[in-house]
């Protein structure tokens, strides 16, 4: 986090109460739910299978690449059921070779896809961070960002079954984050949406070959597929960083508002998993994100040095932070106005389309 000590005790108490009125107050004059400004680019990376670059209002840029290698896959032998899934399809299979030598190229991308299915390996997916100012890969602030973030990949399940090419081979994804800048507020969701804008971009040799045969891709790029390339149905999971300051929440905090923040919470959300055939319908009322992970990050203010142990406002009407955890109501509310129809996950989601193509 942030160093807190920005401003005075008396602006951070003049702050708190702002933030805690009905309605609230924002230094800037934004909604609860409102972003501030960001400039993207995509494809920027000629070498790189998929690539974004993403800047904040505050100056805040971070630049993500995503690489990918063939790899040979590694059959776990305790995992009988998947082993007796493999020896069915592959029976199944074998019955088919002179039909699937005769299918139409989209033909035999979906009977891919279908194979697929829960058949993708966690281990396919490394995601690595770079930060000015911490010198070491394992420091606890780069280490935690990573984790946050392989963790929403992982936990979408959506990602990994993509990287199935067939019977022993997969694709191995490397996602390689770079923060341009120091932070000048915790840079968890920066990072997560420039990762987002990154897997949408991010290209893959088309397949030749059948899923019973050693790998052969078209070695004409104009033709690679993109890694969602059902973009309408499926998207990259992405996390949002809220704060409660008294019974109001708060989205996109800036530096001064972590400052004086009660609780601080990572939600992570992905989309669900439709069938083609109702991607473009309506449903209304129904919400079509669902919630991946929730995380607590624990506020600047109670990692300070001059926190104390006194609960509210002290005998002279200064702010210190209070003790304690968060109030379930306050993470009902987070989850609920994150995944709610038309909720702040949506409206994120819309606005990325506009600079991805989507």
């Amino acid at each position: 986090m942030p160093p807190s000590n920005l401003l005075s005790p008396s602006e951070l108490s003049y702050l708190h109460t702002s933030l805690s009125l009905d309605p609230p107050i924002r230094p800037d004059g934004r909604s609860p739910t409102s972003f501030r400004p960001l400039v993207a680019e995509t494809d920027l990376l000629p070498t790189a299978n998929g690539s974004a670059r993403l800047c904040f209002a505050d100056g805040t840029e971070a630049i993500v690449g995503v690489k990918a290698e063939v790899e040979r896959t590694v059959v776990v032998a305790s995992n009988t059921s998947s082993g007796q899934s493999r020896l069915d399809d592959e029976g199944e299979g074998e019955g088919e070779d002179d039909t699937r030598m005769h299918s139409a190229e989209e033909d035999m991308e979906e009977e891919r896809r279908r194979q697929a299915r829960g058949k993708g390996q966690d281990s396919w997916i490394e995601v690595t961070v770079d930060m000015p100012g911490f010198g070491r890969d394992d420091d606890g602030v780069v280490v935690f960002l990573a984790q946050m973030l392989q963790e929403g990949l992982v936990a979408d399940g959506g990602l990994r079954d993509r990287l199935w090419i067939g019977w022993g081979w997969h694709w191995r994804v490397y996602v390689d984050i770079l923060l341009l800048t120091a932070p000048n507020s915790y840079p968890l969701p920066l990072l997560s949406l420039t990762t987002h804008l990154a897997l949408l971009s991010t290209k893959l040799p088309a397949p030749i070959s059948r899923i019973d045969e050693d790998p052969l891709f078209n070695d004409d790029w104009d033709a690679a597929q993109a890694l969602y390339e059902d973009a309408t149905r499926s998207r990259p999971p992405f996390t949002l960083l809220v704060i409660s300051v008294g019974d109001n929440i708060f989205f996109d905090p800036s530096r001064e508002e972590l400052a004086v923040a009660d609780a601080v919470c990572a939600v992570t959300v992905g989309t669900l998993q439709r069938p083609q055939s109702t991607a473009h319908q309506s449903n209304d009322g129904e919400s079509s994100l669902r919630l991946l992970s929730l995380r607590t990050i624990d506020p600047p203010a109670r990692l300070a040095a001059a926190a104390s142990a006194t609960d509210g406002e002290d005998d002279q009407g200064l702010w210190k932070p209070a003790r304690g955890g968060m109030k379930r109501t306050i993470v009902v509310k987070m989850v609920k106005t994150v995944l709610e129809p038309g909720g702040v996950g949506e409206e994120v989601l819309t606005g990325l389309e506009g600079f991805s193509g989507g």
